[in-house]
């Protein structure tokens, strides 16, 4: 089991970049995938970018792509997701996730509180 701790969410302009960090308990946590998701008011929480345990494999959706860079730290137990040229449309809660399997979609095992990104025109 792992518990999980979003922060760096805030308010920011267009344009502007955050950082994203997820904290992780647990001793396994070089065993999961994490994922960075998230939800938009009235939308469907949506995956933005995974890494595998290693590190080695990535994975973008549309949203993220191109603007964000998912990283994780295995001795630090912690995954971070870097946003670039933020948008209005990027405003969401985010949330970490972790899974024992590559997902493509929202069925992650472990979710954190999430962390609310704004992004101001």
């Amino acid at each position: 089991q792992v518990q999980l701790v979003e922060s760096g969410g805030g308010l920011v302009q267009a344009g502007d970049s955050l950082r994203l960090s997820c904290a992780a308990s647990g001793r396994s946590f070089s065993t999961y995938v994490m994922g960075w998701f998230r939800q938009a008011p009235g939308k469907e929480r949506e995956l933005v970018a995974a890494i595998s345990w290693s590190g080695v494999r990535t994975y973008y959706t549309d949203s993220g792509k191109g603007r964000f860079t998912i990283s994780r730290d295995n001795a630090k137990n912690t995954v971070h997701l870097q946003m670039n040229s933020l948008k209005p449309e990027d405003t969401a809660v985010y949330y970490c996730a972790a899974d024992k399997t590559f997902r493509y979609s929202n069925e992650y095992a472990y979710w954190g509180q999430g962390t609310q990104v704004t992004v101001s025109s």
